[in-house]
Parts: C-alpha cells; structure tokens; sequence
C-alpha cells in the first residue's frame, strides 16, 4: 500500500461538494413548479406569486423566484393595483430584480390596464356617473399625477371619442378650455363630459376644480356644447358635479 508521505498535492484530485438547497424551483416537485402547475392545473390554480415567478423566470442564490415575487407583493400589502403603480426603478430595489425583470413586470401589467381599456371601450353609451367611472378607469387607474380628459358625446349619449387634454404633476394639472373646445368642434360633438383624477384619493374637488367647471360651463353654453358632467376620478370611487347637483 502507498505510504500517504508518498503522495504529492499534484497527485490529489480535489472533489467539490455542492450542498443541496431547496431554493432552485427545479428541486421541487414538477406539480408545484408555477410552469408545470399552470400547463396541469390552468392558470386559475396559481396566485400571485406563482404567475409572477413565472415572469421573473429565476430568483437569487438563496431565494426562489416564487420567493422573491412574495417579498415583492409583501411590500405592497398583497395590493396588485400598488404594484402596477411602481416604477421600473422602483422594482429594481429589490433583491434579485434587475432592469429586464423590472421592465418584464411594468409590461405585464400594462397589458393587463389595456385589457381594462379594451373591454370598458365596449361601453359607448353614457347613461350614469358610473358609466363615466367605467370607461376611464383604464386610462387613470394607478397614475401617480393629474390628468384632465374630456369624453365627447352624440345626441344619443353615445362616445364618440375620449382624449387626454393635459397632464401635471401630483398637485395638479392645467386645463385649457380652448383646447377642450376645439377638440369638441373638430369632432362635432354634441356634448361634453370633463374628467380628472386625484392621485392622493381625495374625491372632494378644489376651490380651483370649481371655478374651472363653471368657466367651462358658461363657454360650452355660449358654443352650444353642453357639459353634462364633470368628474373627479380616484382608483377607490369618484366624485359627480352633476350627482351632487353643482353644476
């Protein structure tokens, strides 16, 4: 037998050793990996975290990717209209998410506010505040500034066309009447309905929002362009002028 002082370090041949984990999806059992779970069981089967996993596609060195989609969600309270509402930037101050993961993530929940939009464009009769609330929740939904929209209307109350007229900042957004009433014009519109939100989820409107919907009112008269509503738009209910009977 061979003395061990005869052997050299050359003649060793180092042997790694990885130490099992549990952290890598792929050592999981095939029906609880959020791939395979969905082609199984169908895309109702998984929760949020699972869907989102599947987006990331891979987690960190110690945490699955399951793992790092909770600890995202845990930061939002479990809240998905707060999580669309981060930005790419935003996203990326959590371990484990870089650019592409972060802009991965921003694209899918823009598909699902377009999907929103989609559905509520079927909508183009006008018959209530809420019919308003419906049809621009798509465009408002999770916007962290103001914007003024103007919805223009047929004789029949049937949309003819909703457009973003100006965007501000988080206190608020200019809105120039000449520029709503030549949109107005230009379709030849029968009507009016005026919109803005209130990012800080206060439906109540402004001294600046009142005196704003009168001077609209009185030019809209004058040009036989009635405006029939104006609404304050926050992601958790609305405020009506023509509800409340102020304008």
């Amino acid at each position: 037998m061979e003395s061990f002082d005869n052997l050299s370090e050359e003649s060793i041949t180092p042997v790694m050793y990885q130490t099992p984990t549990s952290f890598s999806i792929k050592s999981w059992a095939e029906e609880d990996r959020p791939r395979e779970k969905l082609m199984q069981k169908g895309r109702t089967a998984l929760s949020d975290a699972e869907l989102m996993a599947i987006l990331l596609g891979s987690g960190t060195a110690k945490l699955s990717a399951v793992d790092v989609a909770k600890l995202i969600l845990a930061a939002v309270k479990n809240d998905l209209n707060e999580l669309a509402r981060l930005s790419i930037k935003d996203l990326m101050r959590h371990k484990g998410i870089g650019e592409a993961k972060a802009i991965t993530i921003v694209a899918a929940l823009e598909l699902g506010r377009r999907r929103k939009e989609t559905a509520a464009a079927a909508r183009t009769t006008i018959t209530s505040s809420l019919d308003i609330y419906n049809l621009v929740r798509p465009n408002l939904q999770d916007l962290p500034h103001e914007e003024f929209w103007v919805i223009l209307l047929n004789r029949a109350n049937v949309v003819m066309r909703k457009t973003a007229v100006s965007s501000g900042g988080v206190a608020g957004t200019v809105a120039d009447p000449k520029m709503i009433f030549k949109e107005a014009l230009e379709q030849l519109a029968s009507s009016i309905i005026l919109v803005h939100n209130h990012p800080s989820g206060n439906r109540q409107p402004s001294a600046a929002d009142i005196a704003l919907t009168r001077k609209l009112k009185e030019g809209g008269q004058f040009l036989d362009l009635p405006i029939l509503d104006h609404l304050i738009y926050t992601d958790h209910g609305y405020y009506s002028f023509a509800d409340e009977n102020i304008l």
